[in-house]
């Protein structure tokens, strides 16, 4: 008895993404093909859940699952790695998602809790802080576990009780990193220190005193020393969080 094994896949595969258009396999019973349908589902549903449990709590249970079936039965993963399905899951709501009972925040919410996971599971490591002979001429470089971030919307603060009606004015700017202990923080921090972390990204291995130089130079101050001064006492403080190192 031949049979064509791709095509007896992609049927199995079909009815499981999406069991409300595609038929279920003919020679299987139709109990065996829902569990199997509900198991991989519920992994899914389980795993993504985890991952984005801010974005879970502020949707009710039919609107979760509504979402999480239609990534389920429309999403192609590019991707074999389970651990990677939550990257899949922001280019989804990102390019594929269009649903104008969404909350505006949604896909800025579920980056920041997506962030917070791809830092826990990296592989790098970073070492604790050295004394710092001279900062000004020291060679700085952003730690490969902290990710100086900004957003429209304050998804730092989103809560059921705490939901944003409206565009705020202003962006809010986060710095997420892992620490030597291998703890993920954030702090918020200000345009400054974007800027700061933004120029030391760029730049790698650029000596204190440039950074602080350029971001002068941007901000034309009418006294500069406020700015270099400051700046400075934000690194050294970044320093002692390992966002940043002095080399």
């Amino acid at each position: 008895m031949n049979i064509d094994f791709k095509a007896k896949q992609q049927e199995f595969a079909a009815y499981i993404r999406n069991p409300q258009v595609n038929p279920a396999p003919a020679d299987v019973k139709p109990e065996r093909m829902a569990m199997y349908r509900q198991l991989f589902y519920n992994n899914i549903d389980s795993f993504l859940a985890s991952t984005f449990p801010v974005l879970r709590k502020i949707l009710n249970d039919a609107q979760w699952q509504a979402l999480t079936e239609d990534f389920f039965a429309n999403h192609h993963n590019q991707s074999p790695f389970f651990s990677e399905i939550p990257e899949e899951f922001l280019g989804y709501l990102q390019d594929e998602r269009d649903s104008t009972n969404d909350f505006a925040f949604m896909f800025e919410l579920a980056h920041y809790e997506w962030v917070e996971m791809a830092l826990s599971i990296a592989k790098e490591n970073v070492s604790a802080p050295l004394p710092i002979d001279d900062p000004l001429q020291a060679q700085l470089k952003l730690s490969p576990l902290a990710w100086p971030l900004v957003y429209q919307y304050p998804v730092h603060t989103i809560s059921p009780d705490c939901l944003p009606k409206n565009l705020p004015e202003q962006p809010t700017f986060l710095a997420v990193y892992r620490n030597p202990d291998d703890e993920v923080n954030f702090i918020e921090i200000t345009p400054l220190t974007y800027r700061l972390l933004e120029i030391i990204e760029q730049n790698e291995g650029i000596q204190t005193k440039d950074v602080l130089q350029q971001v002068t130079d941007e901000l034309k101050p009418a006294n500069p020393d406020i700015i270099k001064n400051g700046g400075l006492q934000i690194l050294l403080e970044l320093a002692e969080k390992s966002v940043v190192d002095f080399g």
